[in-house]
Parts: C-alpha cells; structure tokens; sequence
C-alpha cells in the first residue's frame, strides 16, 4: 500500500534545509553550525538564493534608494 508520499533522498534534505535557513534569514555561521559544516562552501553548495529572497533584496533596494526623506516633523 502506498503512503502517498514522493520519493527523495536524505541528501535532498540537506538542500532543503540549507535553503529554509538562507529564507529565514540565518547567518551563515549559524547555518554552517546547524548543518555540522566546518566549511562556507558547503553553505555556496546547498542554500540556494531562491525567487523570494530575490524579492526580498529587491524590495529592500527600492525602499533604501527611491524612500521619501523623512521631514523634521516626522511625516513623510
């Protein structure tokens, strides 16, 4: 009987895992010490920058370069 559920590989869950934390914002030091990595390049080899963290940097971008100054009165 087949429980439905799709077939991956325990080294598919290392990526999976990497990139949640990149998603979530975890310094890569902090990754690196979850994951049992002694290496940065193991964080370059599996936390993939994925769409929402493009959004994210660019949403970023545009509120520090095109954001209304704000007046002494504190309004914008």
């Amino acid at each position: 009987m087949s429980a439905g559920v799709r077939d991956g590989r325990l080294h598919d869950a290392r990526h999976t895992a990497a990139t949640v934390l990149l998603l979530l914002g975890v310094h890569e030091r902090a990754m690196m010490s979850l994951l049992g990595w002694s290496s940065t390049a193991m964080a370059g080899r599996y936390a993939h920058v994925v769409a929402p963290i493009h959004g994210e940097v660019a949403s970023r971008l545009d509120g520090l370069l095109w954001a209304q100054p704000e007046d002494p009165n504190g309004s914008r």
